[in-house]
Formats: C-alpha cells, structure tokens, sequence
C-alpha cells in the first residue's frame, strides 16, 4: 500500500489496479502450478489492497497446493472475515482443516457452503463425506475403548492362509526374508504384480516384533571407514524407490541406510514401497533404520491414500495392522552421539535432551502438541525464535532454536525431512539443520529433484546426491486419496 493510502486507509485507484495486475499475474502462474511465485504474487497484491477477500483465497489456495496448512486456514479466515458471502473461502477453509484432519471444523465450513449453496452438489457430496467420516471415526473410537487390549496382530492366522498353486512371485523360505526373496519382491513389484497376502501379512507381524523392542530413540553406530544412507520422504514412488538403489546399492550390512518416514500415501505405489522397507528392515535388523514421519497415521492415511490403497489391494484388516505397525516406528535416530536424525524438527520448549525423546511413550496415533508431535511435524525457518507452523501443526524454529539444542545435547547438527526442496536438500541453520527429501516431482506436478545424504563415521560430513523421477506407470498419485482433498 502506499504511504498516502496507509495514513487515510483509502486504496488509490492506482494501487487497486496493480494489485489486480499482480492478482491476474499469479493466477497464471498458478495455473502453471508454480505455487510460489504465485504465493509471491497475490502476497504484492494483498499489499496493495489487502481489502479483497479474493487475494486471500486465491493464496490460501496456493498455500494448500505447498501443504502450508496453517497459512491456507489463516488466509480462508482472513477472506471470509472481508467478505462473509464469499463461499470459496469457506471451502478452502474446510479443506485446509481436512487436511490436518480436523474434521469437525471442516464440517462446520462445508455445512455453511450447502447452507448457501443448496444446489452445489460438489458442496453437498463434501458435507456427506466429511459427516460420514466423523460418524466412522466415533464409532471406532467407542470400539476401540472396547477392545483396547485386543491387538489386530493377535488375531491373524497366517496357517489358515492357504498358497494357491499359480502365484508365481517372491515366496519367503522358511517364513524368512532373504535376499533373494527381497530381489524377487523388487521385480515382482517392479511388473506390477502384488506380494500374496500371507508373505504380506507375515512381514508386518515380523517386522512390529522388531520395531517393538526398539527404543523411541535409537542410536546407531557408524564404523570410521563405514558409509551411511539417509534418505527422505518417499511418498508412494516405488519407482524412484527403485532409482535410489539402482544408484546406491542395495541396502545390506556393508551399505546401511535411514529412511527417514513419509514412506507413504499421496504416491500411489505405497504398498509396494512400505512392504518393500519392512522386508530390508526384517532382512537387515541392525543395518536398516526407519523413522516414523507424520503421514504414518491413521488420519493421514485415511485421507491420502494410504488406507484405500491398502484395502483395494488387501484387506480393511491389514489396514488396521498397518496402522499398529506404525505405531511402534521409532521416533528419531542419533548416530555416533553427534547427528540427531527425525522427520519433522525441534520444539517448543528450549530444554529438551535427548533422555526425553529416549523415553517418550509412542505406542499411540501422533497427538496434537507436545514432543511427539513436533518430531512429526515442525519445520524449521530463516528468522530467530520460534513462529505459529505453516502447517498448523507442530511449530517453526529458528537457527538460535537449533543452536541451543545441539548445544544442551552435544551434537554436531540435525538431519531432518518433510519439505519438498529443490534439488532435494537444502542446509539451513549454518550448516546446522539439514532437510533431505527423497521423492523427486512430487505428486508428478512440483518438478523438483530428489536426494539423499552420505556420511561416513570418521568425519560425519554429510554428502549430497540429487537424482531426477524416473518413469512410472500410468496410475496417478492421489488415485486412492479422499474424495475431500479435490479442492475446489
């Protein structure tokens, strides 16, 4: 805005006009799907005439498409309190509080928009959806307090699991993962074929016994002339999964690896991907690490594919497993005592020691605050101190927030995920806090690169390798992904 229209608080017909140029501007970018340059572009356009409810919708929206939750549902508010008859705010709203799985409130919005749209029948199917969800997730909560002690796992009879004679893929020998069975797997799955449920159903009994006797905080030992893997987020790119060993080795006990959670939904190869990770962990116990991130939970997996996949390929009671599995993934990893490694990032509080992490309870679905959540979710920023997380969920910390808790803890630096970057990585916080992001044009549509770290245990240097997506076959991320999350 202009000095003369900040002292009378009237916009200038000049500055509405930019605004509005900076408005159509962005749209197009947006429509290019570079979300932010069209962040950027609506963010000079509220500048100039921040009184439009439009420009907040249209960034909310943006802001949806960059996963900026928090942001999206501050600009849908923002819309609707210039303009309380704009109904596209409210969607966005709603879809912004679907996203983090809060679904009363996205109800609350989706019933205003069929209060005021009747008609809309795209707004109705939404409001049905969104009740029917809530309806399912309280009666599962009254379930579930019912047969709390009752573990899924127990009640799955793998003898009554018959083989039929034409499978023809990967066969355990002996009930065990080899690696000729995991070699099998990748090609089976490479083909398109499915893994026969009984293999399936045995690697994630296995493999939540092992995760089980872990602790929330693992340590790892590197070796001085030993290297070490970390990769990010896969997201359900079971063919760039595939591009990461073919470029650096399979995982074995000579060439270890951290894969550092999101390993699936939204990509719509996740099943091949996580039954892919808990066979190398099964195969590899003490060489094969995996971190939970925040998209291994039932909300999220309930709303981005994760759980649809699985029971259009399964079973609804493999999907439960699944989710009991998950809850036993170790929350972070600390290797040789000097690099902490987990999905999201640092907290809210100043004092927090590794003893505490080492000791949290995380036999549970991610709660909303406290250390759990923000292991799972934080991200961190440029400037000082801490802010309210683009995400709505967890917070943002800055580089002083980083040095303090390397300080108390006696580290080196973090390696952290969660944020598509680039070229795959980016080291923030001098040097400090590193992200590493594994899944390269994520959901076909962001063109970035993906990545992974190497560090050896003598200098714990990390070392960067960005690789582009490779070909995949022609099912569509987000093909098993709740009908709520088609924004309008």
């Amino acid at each position: 805005m202009s000095e003369n229209a900040e002292i009378t608080g009237v916009i200038s017909p000049e500055d509405a006009a930019r605004a509005e140029k900076f408005k159509e501007e962005a749209n197009e970018y947006f429509k290019n799907q570079d979300y932010n340059k069209a962040i950027e572009l609506y963010s000079k356009a509220i500048e100039l005439n921040p009184t439009v409810a439009v420009y907040y919708g249209n960034r909310s929206f943006a802001y949806l498409k960059t996963e900026c939750f928090g942001y999206a549902l501050t600009d849908a508010s923002k819309a609707i309190e210039l303009d309380k008859n704009y109904i596209k705010g409210y969607y966005r709203r709603a879809a912004a509080h679907m996203s983090i799985g809060k679904f009363k409130l996205a109800l609350k919005d989706y019933k205003t928009v069929t209060k005021a749209s009747p008609n809309d029948k795209d707004a109705m199917n939404k409001y049905t959806e969104c009740s029917k969800i809530l309806k399912k997730l309280a009666f599962e909560k009254a379930i579930s307090v019912e047969e709390s002690k009752k573990n899924i796992a127990d009640t799955i009879d793998l003898e009554a699991m018959a083989i039929e004679d034409e499978y023809a893929g990967p066969k355990l020998e002996d009930g065990r993962v080899t690696l000729k069975f995991m070699q099998d797997l990748l090609e089976w799955y490479k083909m398109q074929n499915k893994l026969h449920r009984k293999y399936a159903y045995k690697i994630l009994l296995d493999v939540k016994t092992l995760f089980m006797a872990q602790p929330s905080l693992v340590d790892i030992t590197i070796p001085e002339d030993g290297k070490f893997t970390i990769c990010g987020d896969i997201h359900g790119q079971f063919y760039d999964l595939l591009n990461i060993f073919k470029l650096n080795g399979l995982p074995s006990e000579t060439n270890p690896y951290l894969f550092n959670g999101d390993f699936v939904d939204r990509g719509s190869f996740s099943v091949e991907c996580i039954l892919t990770l808990f066979g190398f962990k099964l195969l590899c116990p003490n060489h094969f690490f995996m971190s939970r991130g925040n998209h291994e939970s039932a909300t999220m997996n309930q709303i981005y594919g994760f759980d649809g996949e699985v029971k259009s390929k399964y079973s609804t009671q493999m999907a439960q497993l699944f989710t009991e599995v998950y809850n036993w993934l170790p929350l972070a990893h600390c290797l040789n005592n000097r690099v902490l490694v987990m999905h999201g990032g640092l907290f809210s509080r100043d004092d927090v020691t590794l003893k505490e992490i080492r000791e949290i309870d995380r036999n549970r679905q991610p709660p909303d605050e406290g250390l759990m959540c923000e292991l799972l979710w934080s991200d961190p920023q440029p400037q000082l101190g801490r802010a309210a997380s683009k995400r709505g969920v967890g917070v943002q910390f800055g580089p002083d927030v980083t040095e303090n808790f390397l300080t108390i803890n006696n580290l080196d630096y973090i390696v952290r995920s969660h944020e598509v970057k680039k070229d795959g990585y980016e080291v923030g916080h001098d040097g400090k806090c590193i992200t590493v992001f594994s899944a390269p044009n994520y959901c076909d549509t962001m063109g970035n690169q993906g990545a992974f770290i190497t560090l050896n245990g003598k200098d714990m240097k990390p070392y960067f390798t960005s690789y582009d997506a490779v070909p995949h076959p022609n099912i569509l991320p987000m093909t098993y992904s709740n009908y709520l999350l088609k924004y309008v």
